[in-house]
């Protein structure tokens, strides 16, 4: 391993020790290490506009991150236990090739300022691409909407059959569900997008540093001010990151539940695209819908991630290592979260309905509802109207069609007005 920047003099670094400390530093920081790479490039431009760097010495350092950036990039240059960390690495390359321009880098900075700031660049960016993913799929679900507003669907609740329901309602209930993820997500990362470059350990430094440039230089929406709360924000911050994750995946959850029941054979409405599905080890008959089953268990790492990092945030302010753990659980819930939410557009863009199965399963006890709403109607008070479509409820579909029970289901939102363009409007401001 390289020197340790905190070393002192005639004291040994034990080496258990330090593998304790170090645990999976470096491992986890190839994730974040293109993020401190832009970081310091922008802190370097900061000490360079107060003096601490001239000009010479900046355009060394920008030119030697470019190919620090390269090289890890197609491999050439690999973090590995060399290294403490991602940030003593770059320090560490910068002063080979620079001498004492590299070894300036670190003025004005802590080691926890670097990690701070390059997960915060990583949130954002995984932030975004959750808005992104959770639109993409609203978009198909939309679309899907339209297109069979009036195909009927068996309606459940508790999971026993209670009326005539369509796959367009079913379809729009998940478009506004994904609407709201992917507005969740962006009005998230609005929150963490705050520079807490320059804030160092959580007091400041003594100098000048020109703040308002390095956010302006790394595309963040405003400065963190208080050096105390970029500390206080620390999980904090991922917290709701991972909330808003947790979000879409806990809607993945239930539409692969969904799905789950209707691709069995016991229901067998939906046939999904064979790539979706794996043949079993030993039971030649089948084929196993594993990629639903995995999307549906998603949610559990995302809720995993979330739990250890609010349990890490039992600490009295200031920064205290513990945080450093927060960087192992965002890595993994991002990492299956939006795994999964990357293949659900296709997934849902390609599904087949088993039109014959859907209007089998229709039977005539679900259309004792709409016989005790028309009673209802005619003037009969509701409580007896109930009690008499449910004496009938074996009959109650005599002379009626599921197409008739959903072209009379005419409350707002309900299959007679699906209100697909307000939705629409929702999803076309997500842009």
């Amino acid at each position: 391993m390289v020197d340790l920047l905190w070393q002192k003099p005639g004291v040994a670094v034990d080496a258990q020790i330090q593998r304790f400390l170090a645990g999976d530093d470096v491992v986890l920081d190839r994730e974040f290490f293109l993020h401190d790479i832009a970081a310091s490039g922008a802190h370097a431009e900061g000490l360079q506009r107060i003096g601490i760097l001239s000009q010479g010495e900046l355009d060394g350092l920008r030119r030697e991150l470019a190919i620090l950036a390269d090289d890890f990039h197609s491999g050439t240059f690999v973090l590995d236990e060399r290294y403490e960390d991602g940030h003593s690495a770059i320090e560490a390359r910068l002063t080979e090739r620079l001498g004492d321009a590299g070894r300036k880098i670190h003025t004005g900075r802590s080691r926890n300022d670097q990690v701070l700031v390059a997960t915060r660049l990583w949130l954002k960016e995984k932030l975004a691409r959750t808005a992104q993913l959770a639109r993409a799929i609203a978009g198909v679900a939309l679309d899907r909407a339209r297109a069979e507003a009036a195909l009927p669907l068996p309606g459940y609740t508790h999971i026993q059959r209670a009326v005539v329901s369509s796959a367009g309602m079913w379809w729009a209930g998940w478009a506004e569900a994904f609407i709201d993820d992917a507005t969740r997500a962006a009005d998230t990362l609005a929150l963490v997008d705050a520079n807490p470059l320059g804030t160092a350990a959580g007091y400041g430094v003594n100098l000048q540093l020109d703040r308002g440039h390095t956010t302006a230089a790394l595309g963040f929406g405003r400065m963190q001010v208080s050096p105390v709360y970029a500390q206080l924000s620390r999980g904090k911050f991922e917290l709701a990151a991972l909330e808003a994750l947790g979000s879409a995946t806990l809607d993945l959850r239930r539409i692969a539940w969904d799905l789950s029941l209707f691709t069995s054979a016991e229901f067998g409405f939906v046939a999904l695209p064979a790539q979706y599905t794996t043949g079993s080890s030993i039971m030649p008959n089948k084929r196993n819908p594993d990629v639903i089953e995995l999307m549906r268990a998603t949610h559990a790492s995302v809720a995993a991630a979330r739990t250890e990092i609010e349990h890490l945030l039992s600490l009295p302010s200031g920064y205290h290592r513990d945080l450093q753990a927060s960087k192992g659980a965002i890595f993994h819930g991002f990492g299956r979260g939006l795994a999964a939410l990357e293949l659900l557009p296709a997934l849902l863009a390609n599904l087949e309905w088993r039109q014959d199965r859907l209007r089998a399963a229709i039977d005539s006890g679900m259309y004792a509802t709409d016989v005790a709403v028309e009673a209802a109607l005619a003037g009969v008070p509701f409580r007896e109207a109930y009690k008499a479509a449910a004496a009938a409820a074996d009959s109650a579909g005599q002379g009626r069609t599921p197409e008739g029970s959903l072209a009379a289901r005419t409350s707002p939102g309900a299959a007679a007005d699906l209100r697909l363009d307000e939705l629409q409007a929702r999803w076309d401001r997500l842009a």
